[in-house]
């Protein structure tokens, strides 16, 4: 008697089922909606939690060193002068990069330490997301797409650091920051009144 193809076509399917769970499960971040919780490992390997921060402000910055719109705010130590500005007990500055390992911009864990640290950038924590899960589940579509979240975990903002769009560091004089208005807003408790902007930059390298 031949075996019956039932078992190896319920595990096919249950496989299926599984896969599509996981995907339904995934949260899609919103403004004005609780923003998806991750767990991430930062560059020594120890696992980093959003919802560890809750009762804080969040920011998370989308970060790529080979990105030109990227070295714009860093070359000019705009970001940098923004994550210590924001260093007090009340906020967490988490950057995340999500670079698929196969593309050419990827650094590995110990050549990024060297880079961060000839940048003196100064997040909370790197984090390293090469599946793109956490990114694609937030939408990140550039380098920078800039987030802020607020101490219940609501997103209360995504999209460009500012409004000049090129690369030139000499706009960043005039431009008007859109994180830096978020923060400030939430943290006097007032509204978010640019609570959303498209993202410029280079795209995200997902794998």
């Amino acid at each position: 008697m031949r075996p019956s193809p039932i078992p190896a076509l319920s595990g096919a399917f249950l496989a299926l089922a599984t896969a599509i769970a996981a995907t339904a499960a995934m949260a899609t971040a919103s403004v004005g909606q609780t923003a998806p919780n991750f767990t991430l490992k930062d560059l020594d390997g120890r696992a980093v939690s959003l919802a560890a921060f809750r009762g804080k402000h969040v920011v998370l910055e989308w970060h790529n060193p080979g990105c030109p719109f990227v070295q714009k705010h860093y070359n000019s130590g705009n970001m940098q002068n923004l994550q210590n500005k924001y260093e007090s007990g009340d906020t967490v500055w988490l950057t995340i990069n999500s670079t698929h390992p196969g593309h050419q911009d990827y650094l590995d864990n110990g050549k990024m330490k060297a880079h961060l640290s000839a940048k003196k950038a100064a997040p909370d924590a790197y984090l390293t997301d090469t599946e793109g899960t956490v990114g694609l589940s937030y939408g990140a579509k550039a380098t920078p797409h800039m987030y802020v979240i607020n101490p219940t975990g609501v997103l209360v903002y995504a999209g460009a650091i500012d409004d000049k769009r090129g690369t030139d560091p000499a706009e960043i004089r005039s431009a008007k920051n859109y994180v830096v208005a978020a923060l400030d807003e939430s943290k006097a408790g007032k509204p978010v009144t640019v609570a959303t902007s498209a993202p410029y930059g280079c795209s995200v390298k997902y794998k």
